[in-house]
């Protein structure tokens, strides 16, 4: 312990459970000492304490005819009693409380994730899945994950997440987790056959689910989009490619991070009070109908539209100005960081996640 940390109490049921058997076995060896004292061989004493304490009432191993023994027998049987119903009692109040905690977390749990609406699902805790969590957090996005590990759920759960131990294969343990009402589901588990199956059950569970999927092997990338994934990550690739870019591009990546910090673009753009964003068109939006360009133009400079998310899914790089909104489309802009919310809230748009780095689907 380190000088001038905060020192840790004991829970009060531990600390019973420690006084009462700290009394429990002094009370013994006083006990014992006692009668060895007296003139007992000490198997003798130790049998008389035993079995005055435990109330066998097999008789006294010698005649206690003194005042003074008698006296130190009264003493053996209320000290011994004593300290063994404090000890018992500490112990069931341990497990008590143990289970009517544990009990308390579950229906917390069950209450928080019932209450959760167009929030993240999480499938995997592992080295991605944890990293993933990290920035969703960063995010303020609500969350739940699900694993099958239960110390990687413990794990979860001591920092401070959602977290449901089973496996996200199970229609119903994605049920639990609300998948009903999610948002976005993203599966990071290292089998390929596993996030397959996950991709699948959860399209047909809420049609209208985002679904971004890992796949470690390029052959599985055909497989999750059939199975019904927007976005497909494939790691491999993208480490492979982001190495190769450092090798051929050396001045360019020295630009877009430091040494030190190794920053990434969208760091690099934050530090110069401008960020990239999606800006969803909802239904109530009075942008709907209006052309591009003028959308632009009402902006007043704030931000640039660098590409254009149909309701279908239909990604269109460099718009054009003359193209219409509809409901449902998704704008990704570059702009600075104070004006979009601004402009967000002014004609009633939804702001999203941005998913870089990945592939969507045709």
């Amino acid at each position: 312990m380190t000088a001038g940390s905060p020192r840790r109490s004991l829970p009060p049921s531990l600390r019973k459970v420690l006084i009462g058997g700290l009394f429990f076995v002094a009370t013994q060896a006083i006990a014992i000492l006692g009668y060895w004292l007296a003139g007992w061989s000490l198997m003798d004493a130790i049998y008389m304490v035993v079995i005055t304490i435990f109330g066998v009432g097999y008789g006294e191993v010698r005649p206690i005819n003194t005042p003074e023994l008698r006296v130190f027998t009264i003493f053996v049987i209320l000290a011994g009693t004593s300290s063994a119903v404090y000890l018992i009692g500490g112990l069931a109040q341990l497990v008590t409380e143990g289970e009517i905690r544990r009990a308390l977390g579950v229906r917390r749990m069950t209450r928080e994730i019932r209450n959760l609406k167009q929030h993240v699902i999480i499938c995997g805790f592992g080295r991605i899945g944890q990293i993933l969590v990290r920035k969703i957090a960063d995010a303020n996005l609500p969350m739940i994950i699900i694993d099958s590990d239960e110390s990687r759920v413990r794990q979860a759960e001591e920092q401070g997440f959602l977290a449901l131990r089973g496996s996200a294969t199970d229609e119903t343990v994605l049920l639990d987790a609300g998948i009903e009402q999610a948002l976005t589901l993203a599966t990071a588990l290292p089998d390929d056959a596993a996030n397959v199956f996950i991709t699948l059950t959860a399209r047909g569970l809420n049609p209208n689910l985002t679904i971004i999927a890992r796949g470690e092997l390029p052959a599985t990338e055909k497989k999750l989009l059939q199975a019904g994934a927007d976005r497909v990550i494939l790691p491999a690739t993208i480490g492979a490619l982001r190495m190769a870019y450092l090798i051929t591009n050396p001045a360019s990546s020295s630009l877009l991070e430091s040494s030190d910090s190794h920053q990434t673009l969208n760091e690099l753009l934050g530090e110069l009070d401008i960020q990239m964003d999606e800006l969803a068109i909802a239904p109530q939006s009075p942008l709907i109908g209006h052309r591009l360009g003028s959308v632009e133009v009402s902006g007043k400079g704030a931000f640039i539209i660098v590409a254009l998310r149909r309701s279908t899914g239909e990604m269109i790089l460099r718009p054009g100005s003359d193209l219409f909104l509809h409901a449902g489309d998704t704008l990704i802009v570059m702009g600075h960081s104070g004006d979009l919310p601004r402009f967000a809230k002014h004609y009633a748009l939804q702001r999203q996640v941005q998913y870089r780095g990945v592939r969507q689907r045709p």
